[in-house]
């Protein structure tokens, strides 16, 4: 029996909006953390302006390691400028053939505004991984996909500012709401 069309999963279903990103003068070893606190495939290197340059993946911190003479190195020295990318709107399967055929264990959903070009939302191996668990019951995939709860725009900002106003005060100053 054919698969009913509107009962497909496609890509917007399961990738993760939000990115992990870095700047291209990352130490490596701060880029490492990144990759171990996170758990994550890779990540993007945005300039000041939040252009995406490229992406640094585990396999280009593998190489790095094969080499050896990696002390010093930072995220630029390591990017790949080519950002393997999907369509949100295009059926899982494919978008995983796609991700074998090229040999890649992560893709982006890219944004563009204002002449920039940033991503905004990532698919990776272990997305794909949780879909069959929780296909199973083992997992819940409720913080994936566009139609996951996210916090607010405006409450984001309000929580990075007066996260950002507290170190600025010091420990010993309180400031008055």
């Amino acid at each position: 029996m054919e698969e009913n069309r509107t009962d497909r999963k496609l890509v917007r279903d399961l990738m993760k909006v939000g990115v992990v990103t870095c700047l291209p003068d990352t130490p490596l070893a701060d880029l490492v953390g990144v990759f171990l606190e996170g758990d994550v495939e890779a990540v993007a290197v945005l300039n000041t302006d939040r252009h995406c340059l490229g992406i640094v993946t585990q396999d280009d911190l593998l190489e790095a390691y094969i080499a050896g003479d990696y002390a010093g190195l930072q995220a630029g020295d390591l990017l790949r400028e080519e950002i393997p990318r999907v369509p949100p709107d295009i059926p899982l399967e494919a978008a995983a053939q796609i991700m074998r055929d090229r040999h890649v264990r992560v893709v982006y959903q890219m944004h563009h505004a204002g002449g920039w070009e940033y991503p905004a939302a990532v698919l990776t191996y272990r997305h794909f991984l949780r879909h069959m668990a929780a296909q199973s019951g083992l997992d819940d995939l409720s913080d994936l996909g566009l139609q996951a709860k996210r916090e607010l725009p405006l409450d984001s900002f309000i929580r990075r500012r007066d996260t950002a106003r507290r170190k600025a005060s010091g420990p010993d100053k309180m400031e008055d709401g």
